[in-house]
């Protein structure tokens, strides 16, 4: 995930350099994996006005500018760019400017007309791969000014690398409380003004699967402009967070998804036949999706329907049908709480992933839906203009969010720190995370976009976080020394790979789960173990014997012009056994022994002048086997 730091601080401004921040982020278990700058480096660009404009003399293409960059006095730059016209603000690269690619602007004749600098397009820049004109800043920017600074272009862009538990950090929010609870920065969490209500319209809304959607909350909006340009400020931030900018609907959906961590989806409501039905998928159903793919449905997929047409995957991608265009007028505008197991996984079915889905199938935030939905309605309407209806809420089946016991003398045995009760009492303050203290115990109740707790150790974790990982003390483990005997009888997994290597075998680790065939063939096995979800459709059961994994292997090496083979592997197999119990490392009904086998195949000796080339048989095995026995090897039999 990549959010701008310009971003972040607008919503807590911590007293810390960038470098510290991204430090106390990664200590806190939001890995900073990146930063970088949102412009590559580039000197002696500037603000710049072009006063006017006069065709080039000698060629019909180019055109020749008189330019304000602020010093007092016209420079003449001679410019190619279609869109250079009197009185556009532009970048302006000076004489002796150096631009990204080691580029440096120097005086030239441009068909003998001389040019005093370059008018820059973005990729000129290095900021986007437009390169059809000139870069149009916005007018009100004061020629002379530095480029770097009127556009904000040393904000740095942290790449975080999160774990797939904190999914309330895929937001600037989200990430901004983190940061509040860290350094003690106050947090502006963002609000907006409720719009007004000047329309009845509603559209009816049934949810027939509670296990797939457990809110779902929407409105009508009518006399929207979709051909209003998205403002410069939300398109700056959105390509910062490596969004493309789409058109100002779209923006706005995608905006408050990044900066609220709230994914929804905005309709063409001419294009809606009927009332909405959200439900599971049918067989035999399909749909067109945003990206062009169409998709075949089943029963395991929710859908968002509209009369008789499925409109949306949900929580996934909505559909071609009812998508927005910049002739849309009217809209419906949708905000749902899907199940995290109705939506993990589907999207990967159809060999591809969205922003949405992404978020659904690790848990978004329940109970701020209609905030949400007020904040996208404000968006909208400010940029795009229009008229809103009522917000059609509906609770269906809520997640039950059960209190959380943690032991204060279990998280001082955990982290080896007896963290002061007061101090625990602040970091969870400071997470805002709500709780009360019995005794030594606090009884936390998990916020609606804290999926990620649930047990003890959560809560452990949570103070380990805010607490610091490294004002943990490093003391070294005091343990009684205790002397094991070794038993002369036995011999240990380690000491058994050790005599077989020294037997000139090399050791394989394989797959334990195998080939139905290789069972029925290799271990006459006919009722294996059987995997309810194999890897591959060809390794569906559990092995009874490694014969068969070190056959394939002796295949593997014969197929690639390997003479000589021997391997050997030391694993467990697994017996059906109905007397076989429950236990620590145990399955009722499977026996799990430990096994060691072996496969040698070629010559039995490597090819060498002192002895002749002759094929390993049954007396060399039987050697081999004898070796690891040592004193008992008389009491084998054959």
């Amino acid at each position: 995930m990549q959010i701008p730091e310009s971003w972040l601080r607008a919503l807590v401004n911590p007293a810390i350099a960038t470098d510290e921040l991204a430090h106390r982020l990664t200590m806190a278990g939001l890995e900073v994996e990146e930063t970088a700058t949102a412009a590559p480096p580039f000197s002696g660009v500037v603000v710049a006005r072009i006063t006017s404009i006069a065709p080039h003399p000698d060629a019909d293409k180019l055109r020749v500018c008189q330019v304000d960059d602020g010093s007092g006095q016209a420079l003449q730059i001679v410019c190619g760019a279609p869109n250079a016209a009197q009185g556009l603000t532009v970048p302006l690269a000076r004489v002796g400017a150096e631009l990204p690619g080691g580029m440096k602007i120097g005086m030239a004749k441009m068909r003998g007309v001389q040019s005093a600098g370059m008018l820059c397009s973005a990729r000129e820049l290095g900021l986007s791969q437009d390169h059809a004109g000139l870069l149009e800043l916005p007018a009100d920017l004061l020629p002379g000014q530095s480029l770097r600074e009127a556009l904000d272009l040393d904000d740095t862009l942290f790449t975080l690398k999160l774990t797939p538990n904190r999914a309330d950090c895929l937001s600037i929010l989200g990430v901004a409380r983190e940061v509040a609870a860290l350094t003690g920065a106050p947090l502006s969490v963002p609000t907006a003004v409720a719009v007004p209500v000047r329309l009845s319209d509603r559209i009816p809304v049934r949810v027939q699967a509670p296990d797939l959607c457990g809110r779902f909350a929407g409105r009508v909006i009518r006399g929207v402009n979709a051909r209003a340009a998205t403002p410069a400020w939300m398109k700056a931030r959105l390509e910062r967070a490596g969004q493309r900018s789409v058109s100002a609907l779209v923006d706005i959906s995608n905006y408050v998804m990044l900066e609220l961590g709230r994914p929804s989806h905005v309709f063409d409501l001419d294009k809606i036949r009927g009332d909405i039905e959200v439900r599971w998928a049918r067989e035999g159903e399909s749909l067109e999706l945003l990206n062009g793919q169409t998709v075949e449905l089943t029963g395991k997929v929710g859908v968002v329907v509209a009369g008789d047409q499925v409109e949306s995957l949900a929580g996934i991608m909505g559909g071609e049908a009812t998508a927005v265009t910049l002739d849309t007028a009217n809209i419906y505008v949708e905000a749902a709480f899907w199940w995290p197991e109705a939506i993990a996984g589907r999207a990967r079915r159809y060999k591809f992933s969205s922003e949405a889905s992404h978020r659904f199938e690790r848990g978004v935030d329940y109970a701020s839906i209609p905030e949400h939905l007020e904040f996208i309605s404000r968006l909208i309407l400010d940029i795009c203009g229009g008229q809103a209806g009522p917000i059609d809420d509906q609770v269906i089946n809520l997640p039950r969010r059960e209190p959380v016991r943690m032991r204060l003398s279990r998280c001082h045995r955990v982290l080896g720190v007896p963290v002061p009760q007061v101090e625990v009492a602040q970091i969870f303050t400071s997470l805002g995370l709500p709780f009360q203290v019995q005794g030594d115990d606090f009884i936390v109740e998990p916020p609606s976009y804290r999926f990620d707790l649930q047990i003890e150790e959560d809560l452990i974790e949570e103070v380990a976080r805010i607490h610091g990982f490294e004002r943990l003390p490093d003391v070294p483990p005091v343990a009684r020394a205790q002397m094991l005997a070794q038993p002369e009888q036995r011999r240990g997994p380690h000491a058994l790979r050790r005599l077989v290597a020294a037997q000139d075998y090399q050791e394989v680790v394989n797959y334990s789960f195998v080939e139905a065939d290789w069972e029925r063939d290799f271990a006459g096995n006919d009722n294996p173990v059987r995997l309810l979800n194999p890897i591959a459709s060809h390794l569906s059961v559990m092995r009874s014997s490694l014969i068969g994994g070190l056959l394939a292997n002796i295949r593997y090496n014969a197929n690639r012009k390997q003479s000589r083979v021997r391997v050997f592997e030391l694993g467990r197999v697994f017996l059906r056994d109905a007397a076989h119990q429950d236990g620590p490392l145990d399955v009722a009904g499977v026996r799990q022994p430990l096994r060691l086998a072996g496969a040698a195949w070629g010559p039995a000796l490597e090819e060498q002048w002192g002895a002749a080339t002759r094929h390993v048989d049954f007396y060399d095995v039987k050697m081999d086997v004898q070796a690891l026995f040592g004193a008992r090897a008389g009491q084998l039999r054959f």
